[in-house]
């Protein structure tokens, strides 16, 4: 694979997962560590992606304001925050993870909605807190500062303490069989903690990330009620989801 080739790649793997990890890189493309190291220092200095210890992060991922200028996909994410609003019902209790997705649908709660919900995610807080009639819970801790949510064991043992009607996640990658993964661990700790404090679960995916995997396990396709993307649901590469027994949207 040619350098261009290559930096693409990584660009897009970025966008697509929000956070790339050097060896993971490494592996994909089977070049050594070094190249990918260089090769992300590049692209950091050519204001691509921002530069972290063991790999990157996209620019959106990393915007606590969140202008939405630099989101990737973010027409098909309008859609899918659209389906998962209409979800919501007055009175409800909703836990949701951080992510653009999740933003979106934070953006797209009717001003009428009067439900309360529950994030560690400081860029969905602030989405919330300018809603008129929703009661906003954050959830506290350490705060990561690559993905800007609350980590750690007091965040954990918080969201233990929770029972939900609904968690909304926005998740990095979707696959039949090995079921939801992530790329961050302690993130991928409070997402178990959070499918297993609530009485649905709801997955919101651009279709894109259908079929991939990240490194570490969340949980099995057997823990998902509901599976939100952009296509139809009656579209083929949804149809094992559905015959699994999950609801698509």
């Amino acid at each position: 694979m040619l350098k261009k080739e290559r930096q693409a790649y990584i660009l897009h793997q970025v966008n697509l997962h929000n956070k790339v990890l050097s060896s993971l890189l490494s592996h994909e493309i089977r070049v050594s560590e070094d190249t990918i190291r260089r090769d992300l220092q590049e692209l950091s200095e050519e204001g691509k992606l921002i530069k972290v210890h063991g790999g990157a992060l996209s620019h959106s991922f990393n915007d606590i304001t969140y202008s939405g200028l630099s989101v990737y996909s973010q027409d098909q994410k309008r859609i899918i925050a659209e389906k998962a609003a209409a979800l919501i019902q007055n009175g409800m209790f909703v836990l949701t993870s951080g992510g653009t997705t999740i933003i979106e649908m934070a953006r797209a709660l009717p001003p009428s909605l009067r439900a309360t919900f529950i994030s560690g995610s400081i860029p969905a807080i602030l989405e919330y807190m300018m809603h008129p009639n929703i009661e906003v819970i954050m959830i506290g801790d350490r705060v990561s500062k690559n993905a800007k949510i609350t980590i750690g064991a007091e965040a954990i043992a918080k969201i233990k303490n929770i029972n939900a009607d609904l968690c909304f996640l926005g998740i990095n990658a979707i696959d039949i069989k090995r079921g939801t993964t992530e790329n961050d661990w302690e993130i991928a700790q409070l997402k178990k903690i959070m499918i297993d404090s609530s009485q649905k679960v709801v997955c919101c995916t651009i279709s894109e990330k259908i079929n991939t995997l990240q490194p570490i396990h969340i949980c099995n396709i057997s823990d998902i009620d509901i599976l939100i993307t952009e296509l139809p649901p009656d579209s083929p590469v949804l149809k094992p989801y559905i015959d699994a027994g999950i609801q698509v949207l």
